[in-house]
């Protein structure tokens, strides 16, 4: 079975920091960031790439789309 890897790109200025992604990613690697966009909002970050498979868990359950995954076969 072939293995993957994967990484997020969030679109900081349309988050709108609901923690749906983090709730869904099963490895726990998305979180809030301390900083804010320009509306206020906290925004999701991931936070250890070296484990994201590229399940697409997150950008699935992000309900406003900003969240693109990229996987690429190891």
């Amino acid at each position: 079975m072939a293995k993957f890897k994967g990484i997020i790109e969030v679109d900081i200025a349309r988050c709108k920091g609901c923690n749906l992604c983090a709730v869904a990613c099963p490895f726990d690697l998305i979180q809030l960031s301390h900083q804010v966009n320009h509306n206020g909002y906290n925004y999701a970050v991931q936070v250890d790439a070296t484990r994201c498979t590229g399940c697409s868990s997150c950008g699935i359950m992000c309900p406003d789309g900003c969240i693109t995954v990229y996987r690429t076969k190891e």
